[in-house]
């Protein structure tokens, strides 16, 4: 049974392991499944332009599934309306290229939640390495959007909190920039769920199929 790791920053050479590798706009190697986007950290307004056209060109790649890391955030230097205009964009990819989007967010996600109901996407989006309290999950739960979880479950008892209270079919799980290995994640959550990690594993195969049923195909066809 596949361990699906929906974000990393590593390439993962394990059999077992179905991950999808972060990559930037200056990024060259495309060689194994990946989402691409324009993080909030590193926007240069002299430059927008053009790692748009790149990051829609990649989106087209066999080996893309989703676009992201990308999203807002109140606590770099970037100028926030900036970070909400390029956001917008990308937005307008994902749902152009019917590619799901990987949200990074902090203290936005008023912000993030407001801009999913103006554009009103059909495209799913994650919020990728949660980690706020229960209310704040179920805000974001109540408006479409899933979570993510990494290694900080492991010990941080505020999200056990929050992984044991959400429904399973809203959960995904990644490894991120942790050198925590995905497995240990999803034995984490299992135990936190109370139920086997096979379980866990074919419930977030299910919701990864929810996502891009396209990506399914790819990990029958890799790993079963």
């Amino acid at each position: 049974m596949t361990f699906i790791d929906i974000h990393t920053h590593q390439k993962s050479f394990a059999e077992n392991v179905f991950s999808i590798e972060n990559k930037y706009p200056n990024s060259v190697d495309f060689s194994s499944p990946f989402s691409i986007g324009i993080h909030p950290w590193y926007l240069n307004k002299n430059n927008i332009e053009e790692e748009l056209l790149f990051v829609e060109e990649q989106l087209q790649h066999k080996n893309c599934f989703a676009i992201g890391e990308c999203g807002l955030d109140k606590i770099t230097e970037t100028d926030f309306k900036l970070q909400q205009e390029v956001f917008r964009k990308q937005v307008l990819l994902s749902e152009k290229h019917n590619k799901p989007l990987i949200i990074h967010c902090v203290k936005a996600f008023q912000e993030i939640i407001e801009i999913k109901k103006e554009i009103k996407p059909k495209q799913k989006w994650i919020l990728h390495g949660f980690n706020k309290n229960v209310q704040v999950a179920k805000s974001l739960l109540k408006n479409g959007i899933l979570l993510s979880f990494g290694a900080a479950i492991i010990k941080n008892k505020k999200l056990q909190k929050v992984v044991s209270e959400i429904p399973l079919n809203v959960l995904l799980l990644e490894t991120d920039d942790s050198e925590i290995k995905i497995q240990e994640i999803y034995q984490k959550a299992a135990n936190l769920k109370r139920i086997e990690v096979e379980k866990l594993q074919q419930i977030i195969k299910e919701n990864f199929n929810f996502l891009s049923p396209r990506a399914l195909l790819s990990i029958k066809r890799d790993f079963c």
